[in-house]
């Protein structure tokens, strides 16, 4: 099964590649192209998911490259080529013709194949490259409409920020390198190398999955990324490359247990980021960006699992969180193509308009809500249990986060669902909308609908049990009955008391006053205010010290350079003027000796016979007298 291993990777980079060289020319069969590379790739998937193949290759000198796929990354697998399968299809029906098609569905495979290559990674350096392509994919995808200034500088600051943290790994594999004899590059054994190598592997995964995966202090990224198309933010912040970072901590768990201090790093800063970037989207005042601040919350849960070595709990939240949050987005983009707006305000009454979308998006928000008996609210449970072995805080922490859940999907729902306007007031403030949802996007919607629910009953035994068993999870906590009852009892709840709240009569302003004003976003509206700091402690200083530099190179380097050019010339005038009119003048006098000694020798060559032979008689004397004088 080798082959299928490789053909999973290859089928969608090398479409891909040949849609983005082929160009507009290929617009016209480029969704046809990629759904039904998408679709043979997702029985790819599922054949390895069974067979659980291995592939080595010559890469590096004593680093072959190495893919393989177990229990945990046989699953994702099949998450990412269904996930993005359903994207494509939606894209299909809801992507005008008159866009580079070729180009971005080039792009959309070659950012699954990279996903696809980042999970099957066995090694550190293969890892390093479907990680470096997802980011650069993702860069293209988000500044998709690149004429737009504004989105290509949004997709720069995404780009950076992931990159920034992406040093991380090359930290991981250069400690791992170092590690001598007892160090390994395999994914697997990384927890076997000593310390302080294992620390710093340890710190350098964290911090790329932190970073990738959008948590604090992270965050940021994932609100200037929502400038995108909606199949990007789709496909990119609900199974792919935002639950990368989750997805790599939960197959390093080892190594966070060995290190000692992982363990606790991660768990608390999944729980602080699911608590506070759902106060984020509690105050969003735009869907895209309530649906962005709620993807770093909901990751957080997953972060919060692998730290608590909950590793199926985590697994589950990942798949049930890819199917809500890839609907929710979607349905998100098609009303933005229809009304214009994406602002919450705009969309009242979007869910009258369209009731079968409007339908499909309360399935998605109540299963983000963690409602029962949808399928966030039994994965939460189950990572819930894990946290409760390791620290009752670390529980009340996830409880609270889940609340926070309940409050801003309810928020969103009571939005969409109140009376519509009989007037265009609040729509058109993204571009002028079609004014209508078309029939055939709807199919991949109900697809990921029937998910949010269906997946449920893997959260309990003896489905639960044997997803452990596939995963090599061994045993793990499970909940308790009370567990399940008190989360789905505070679900319901607040997400009753949110609605109640916001039909009030004089309701919650739909954005949190800031300190600017009431236009203004607060600090939760502004996202913690994450991005000013990192302008604050990260960017200005970098440019202050690139400023720095460039005036040292242009007044201490250049000028050094110059002077040095202006010290050659005027030697060179010195030398031309002194020294070689001095060297002239040598050379001049041996060419004038020579002439003369050559004139002096050219006057015994007279051509007479009697004046050689008087020359040759004197010649002898004077040799004749010098012999007898000698002797």
């Amino acid at each position: 099964m080798s082959g299928v291993l490789w053909a999973l990777i290859a089928l969608p980079l090398g479409a891909g590649s040949l849609l983005l060289v082929t160009g507009r020319r290929a617009d016209r069969a480029a969704a046809v192209t990629a759904v039904t590379t998408m679709l043979v790739t997702v029985g790819l998937a599922v054949a390895v998911a069974r067979t659980q193949p291995s592939v080595r290759a010559p890469f590096l000198s004593g680093l072959p490259a190495e893919l393989t796929v177990d229990g945990l990354s046989g699953l994702l697998a099949v998450t990412v080529a269904a996930v993005t399968l359903l994207v494509l299809a939606f894209s299909a029906a809801e992507f005008g013709p008159d866009q580079a098609r070729a180009r971005f569905y080039g792009l959309m495979l070659l950012f699954a194949g990279s996903m696809l290559v980042t999970v099957t990674a066995a090694t550190l350096p293969v890892l390093l490259m479907g990680w470096e392509v997802m980011g650069a994919t993702s860069w293209a995808l988000i500044g998709y409409w690149w004429r737009d200034s504004e989105r290509v500088g949004a997709a720069d600051t995404a780009f950076l920020t992931t990159r920034t943290a992406d040093l991380g790994l090359y930290l991981a594999a250069g400690a791992a390198l170092a590690a001598g004899p007892t160090g390994t590059v395999a994914l697997d054994g990384l927890a076997e190398a000593a310390d302080p190598w294992r620390s710093l592997i340890c710190a350098g995964l964290i911090a790329a999955a932190f970073g990738k995966s959008a948590q604090l202090p992270f965050s940021f990224w994932l609100s200037r990324a929502m400038a995108g198309p909606s199949p990007v933010s789709a496909l990119l912040h609900s199974a792919t490359m935002v639950v990368a970072g989750a997805y790599l901590l939960l197959r390093t768990s080892p190594l966070l247990e060995a290190s000692g201090w992982g363990t606790h790093v991660v768990a608390w800063t999944g729980a602080l980021t699911a608590i506070a970037l759902g106060l984020v989207a509690l105050v969003q005042n735009d869907l895209k960006q309530l649906l962005a601040a709620s993807s770093c919350a909901q990751i957080g849960f997953m972060v919060l699992a692998a730290g608590a070595g909950g590793i199926t709990g985590g697994t589950l939240q990942l798949i049930a969180h890819a199917a809500a949050k890839s609907l929710l987005f979607l349905i998100a983009g098609a009303w933005l193509t229809a009304l214009g707006t994406k602002a919450l305000p705009g969309l009242r009454g979007a869910a009258r308009r369209y009731r079968v979308a409007g339908v499909l998006f309360t399935v998605g928000a109540c299963t983000l809500a963690g409602l029962p008996p949808l399928s966030l609210w039994a994965t939460k449970d189950v990572v819930l249990a894990a946290a409760l072995e390791t620290s009752p805080w670390l529980y009340a922490a996830g409880l609270t986060a889940a609340v926070v859940s309940a409050l801003y999907s309810a928020r969103a729902v009571w939005f969409v669902w109140q009376p519509a306007r009989t007037d265009d007031h609040g729509l058109d403030s993204e571009g002028r909308g079609t004014r209508q949802v078309p029939g055939r996007v709807l199919p991949p919607l109900a697809v990921l609908a029937l998910a949010c629910a269906l997946l449920s009953p893997l959260a309990f035994d003896p489905a639960r049990a044997a997803v452990s068993r596939v995963l090599g999870a061994g045993s793990e906590p499970a909940p308790h009955l009370w567990e399940w009852m008190l989360s789905g009892a505070l679900a319901v709840a607040a997400a009753s008391a949110a609605w109640a709240w916001a039909s009030r009569k004089a309701p919650l302003p739909t954005r949190a006053p800031g300190p600017g004003g009431p236009g203004s976003p607060g600090f939760l509206g502004g996202w913690l205010k994450l991005e000013k700091a990192a302008h604050l402690l990260l960017v200005r200083p970098v440019f202050a010290l690139a400023r720095t530099a460039a005036r040292f190179d242009d007044r201490v380097l250049d000028a050094a350079v110059r002077g040095a050019g202006r010290g050659a010339l005027d030697l060179a005038r010195w030398s031309d003027q002194r020294l070689e009119a001095g060297v002239g003048g040598s050379v001049s006098a041996v060419a004038s000796a020579g002439r003369a000694l050559g004139r002096l020798a050219r006057r015994p060559q007279t051509g007479l016979l009697h004046q050689y032979l008087a020359q040759a008689v004197a010649a002898f004397t004077v040799l004749a007298l010098v012999l007898v004088l000698v002797k």
